[in-house]
């Protein structure tokens, strides 16, 4: 291929989304950069950061994002007064320490005119029922919508309606990558398509499992229908842990240092190994 258009397709995953920038690190530090970045969810947030620094500096900036309290802060309340507000409400977490750590990384009024590189992100549009794409207005709210969790944080509205998170509609989006004229893709998913999934055993259990059928059926389709001028690599995790299938790993953040490090391994392993052969 001459000249691909070079894309980073990050993927949803909420804690496990640290593993990304371990991949990130992989990919700069190979000298591969990105002519277009495209997110869902957690992948939106790093995504955008991403498309705002596209360089090696940026890991370093994540990395201490991901690290930080005000990180924590975002799902940080404790789990008897989260109950007490689901109790009264549709959501357990507020959207405003999300919003005030994008806000501090991007800047208030960041648009996506502001980024150095295109950026897409999506959310599932309430109203319409369908898939959405944001590329363009403010980034901040795009993300903070592309990133609403049903049940853990309130819908996002914009311009009159309402966007929860993309992972719903779209958790690997590799199809928009394609979409937007991208030749050579570079996956970058949080480690739940790389194991076997089993039966439910326990009764929350039963909406990951189906949840996780939908996302793999629409991953593995798209990975089946690409055109063949297009390039695509999916990189490893490195492996991942049980412990975060439970309900409340999403607020498990002791292990972003190792997530972090296991995947930039193994995913430096499998580009030296694609650049050898």
């Amino acid at each position: 291929m001459s000249n691909p258009t070079t894309a980073f397709v990050l993927g949803g995953g909420g804690v496990l989304g640290a593993v990304e920038v371990g991949m990130l690190r992989a990919l700069f530090r190979a000298e591969i950069q990105p002519d277009l970045v495209v997110g869902t969810s957690i992948g939106a947030v790093n995504g955008a950061l991403v498309a705002a620094d596209p360089s090696e500096a940026v890991t370093d900036r994540l990395l201490r994002l991901w690290s930080s309290p005000e990180a924590g802060e975002v799902f940080g309340d404790s789990v008897a007064r989260q109950l007490r507000r689901f109790a009264a409400r549709t959501h357990l977490h507020s959207p405003r320490p999300l919003r005030r750590l994008l806000e501090r990384e991007l800047g208030e009024e960041c648009t996506f005119a502001d980024l150095k590189l295109p950026f897409r992100c999506c959310a599932a549009n309430i109203e319409r029922a369908a898939e959405h794409w944001f590329d363009s207005g403010s980034v901040v709210d795009a993300v903070l919508a592309s990133a609403a969790v049903p049940g853990l944080l309130p819908p996002a509205q914009i311009d009159g309606r309402h966007y929860i998170d993309g992972g719903i509609v779209n958790s690997i989006p590799v199809d928009e990558a394609v979409r937007a004229g991208a030749t050579r893709i570079y996956v970058l998913q949080v480690g739940r398509i790389e194991r076997p999934l089993a039966p439910p055993r326990r009764p929350w259990e039963v909406a990951q499992v189906a949840f996780e059928v939908a996302r793999r059926h629409r991953f593995a389709r798209e990975m089946a229908d690409l055109p063949p001028e297009v390039e695509v690599h999916v990189l490893p995790t490195g492996g991942v842990d049980p412990r975060d299938d439970t309900p409340w790993a999403y607020r498990d953040m002791t292990a972003v240092g190792r997530r972090i490090s296991r995947a930039y391994a193994a995913s430096r392993r499998y580009l030296n190994e694609q650049r050898e052969s």
